[in-house]
């Protein structure tokens, strides 16, 4: 390919990224349906964007600016007509270690470098890998969220310092010590109230905005009474200007790791989530690529306005898709309203008890969870909920993309185990295959004892070779093995190379190996490896069974072994 040509190559691959016409055309479909659902969307977002940027360590100002910049940028530019981004729970799991760790500005620099990284995944086509997750992945991993983002919230639920330390379990176990020294009952009745009135609530009026209303009647009470809550703190009264002054170049190495977690996860969470919307609704499919470059673009901008690292929003995206959006118009004036609540609001929102926003998230950690998903999922198979459960403890323990890796790698190896099962050696009678003539009864047992087929079925590769090199190396007293491969659906080097000793090993004995039925997508593992070379010379390579059986006659009798 020339110079010019690969120009416009790349020239045009980055163009399918970028929105069409059509996308914008459908924004004009049912505008007011659409400009409801963002409303109502914008109403659930309110308190899980504060909530979820002071879980993060960066206040509730972060949050809100992530959920209206990165919304925005992410519903214009992202695969997916219903997707809504902002902060979540997965994403915080993440940043609080790295703001431990690192400060705000190392948070903002993961989040610049994560949003290049998804571009650069958008540009090499990596979003259709995504359906390679395997489900018992995915329900672990969720349920390892919710986990963690309950755990986080114990010590605002408890009306407590929040405790030095990175892991949420020991966090939380310090919180529940200091609350039982000094009990704060009044944090713990906010949180408890606000996070039974959403359960109850969305079980009887699902469609109503619970979330909100229990907020905004915790901090009714709290500012009618004399009660002591510590609200959420100063909300900016507009969006900050972009600013590159938080970049700290020196941190850029060190700070790779983190935001190739950030990115990953971002990437992970965002496609599942596009993934879900595709089911919940009818006719619509989302570009994987489109939706990592949209999200790369929001990680991109979020952080020179103040914001976090951000990512689609399963619970968000679903409210939306039930409110009846079909275009991205609805994900857009969800940005708007949220702005508009920043530039109009701000006095009243910062006046929210922290108990209150720690009682929103608790409910949200307890409905990410579908009880029957994970109890099915467990009841599948031994494999799936020994990875469901691993996935799930690993998030805990560890960290978020840690366990998404383990437990695809555990996965794989089940996976591997159970194909390896199934694949099978068997003896085959050479009655059915031999061919038409008149054999007594006497005359196939006499064949049957001098000639030997074996039928090869499933994977020929390193995890099942060597049971298929132990059990073929202990045939004996025959003068000719036929190997039937019609069967064998893969064949990888270790497989090639073990059928190459099971041939070289019989020779030894005496024994003559012929081969029939081998499919052309397993050739060249064969003939890379010479597995194939040397029975091709004696002519023992044959396209079907018959073939290899009247070959062997013709060599037996040939040899003197069968007489006729």
């Amino acid at each position: 390919m020339s110079r010019g040509e690969t120009a416009r190559a790349a020239l045009a691959r980055v163009t399918g990224l970028l929105p069409a016409w059509a996308d914008l055309a459908r924004m004009r479909v049912a505008p007011g349906r659409n400009l409801l659902a963002g409303v109502t969307v914008a109403v659930v977002a309110l308190p899980l964007a504060l909530g979820f940027g002071i879980s993060s360590g960066m206040g509730a100002q972060a949050g809100l600016v992530t959920a209206i910049v990165a919304g925005a940028l992410a519903a214009f530019f992202g695969g997916s007509n219903l997707q809504v981004s902002g902060p979540t729970g997965a994403m915080t799991v993440v940043l609080v270690p790295i703001v431990a760790q690192y400060g705000p500005s190392g948070v903002l620099t993961v989040g610049l470098m994560a949003g290049a990284m998804l571009v650069l995944l958008a540009l090499l086509r990596a979003g259709r890998y995504v359906r390679y997750i395997p489900a018992s992945v995915v329900e672990g991993f969720t349920l390892g969220i919710a986990g963690v983002i309950a755990l986080q919230q114990v010590p605002a639920a408890l009306g407590v310092p929040v405790p030095e330390g990175e892991k949420v379990v020991l966090v939380a176990w310090e919180a529940v010590r200091d609350f039982a020294a000094d009990p704060q009952w009044t944090a713990v009745a906010l949180a408890a109230g606000t996070a039974g009135v959403m359960l109850l609530g969305a079980r009887l009026r699902p469609t109503l905005p619970f979330s909100l209303l229990a907020v905004a009647a915790a901090t009714l009470i709290v500012e009618a009474t004399p009660l002591e809550a510590e609200s959420i703190g100063d909300l900016p009264s507009g969006l900050p200007a972009p600013s590159l002054g938080f970049l700290d170049l020196s941190q850029l190495a060190v700070l790779l790791g983190p935001a190739a977690a950030v990115a990953a996860l971002s990437a992970l969470e965002s496609l599942l989530s596009a993934t879900v919307a595709d089911g919940m609704s009818v006719n619509q499919r989302h570009d994987p690529d489109r939706e990592l470059f949209g999200q790369g673009l929001a990680n991109i901008a979020a952080p020179l306005f103040g914001g976090v690292p951000a990512t689609a929003a399963i619970a968000r995206t679903a409210v939306n898709v039930r409110s009846g959006a079909s275009s991205r118009l609805a994900a857009l004036t969800h940005a708007l309203v949220l702005a508009g609540i920043v530039l109009a609001a701000a006095p009243l929102v910062e006046r929210i008890p922290l108990a209150a926003l720690a009682g929103v998230l608790l409910a949200t950690a307890v409905r990410m969870v579908e009880v029957g998903s994970v109890r099915a999922m467990v009841r599948a198979t031994r494999a799936d909920g020994f990875v469901l459960v691993l996935t799930a403890v690993a998030t805990l323990a560890v960290d978020l993309v840690a366990a998404v890796l383990v437990g695809m790698l555990v996965a794989g190896a089940l996976a591997l185990v159970s194909l390896a099962r199934n694949a099978r050696l068997d003896r085959e009678e050479l009655a059915e295959h031999l061919p038409p003539g008149d054999y007594t009864a006497e005359e196939q047992k006499l064949l049957s004892e001098h000639i030997v087929a074996y039928r090869l079925d499933g994977p020929l590769f390193f995890a099942a070779a060597h049971r298929f090199l132990l059990e073929l190396s202990e045939v004996s007293d025959v003068q000719v093995v036929i190997l039937r491969m019609a069967r064998v659906s893969t064949v990888d080097a270790t497989g090639a190379q073990v059928l190459g000793d099971v041939v070289e090993r019989l020779r030894a004995r005496g024994v003559t190996v012929m081969v029939s039925g081998i499919e052309s997508g397993q050739l060249r593992p064969l003939e890379s490896l010479g597995t194939l070379a040397s029975l091709r010379e004696e002519g023992c390579v044959f396209d079907t069974t018959p073939e290899a059986i009247r070959a062997a006659l013709a060599m037996l009798h040939g040899n003197g072994v069968l007489m006729r």
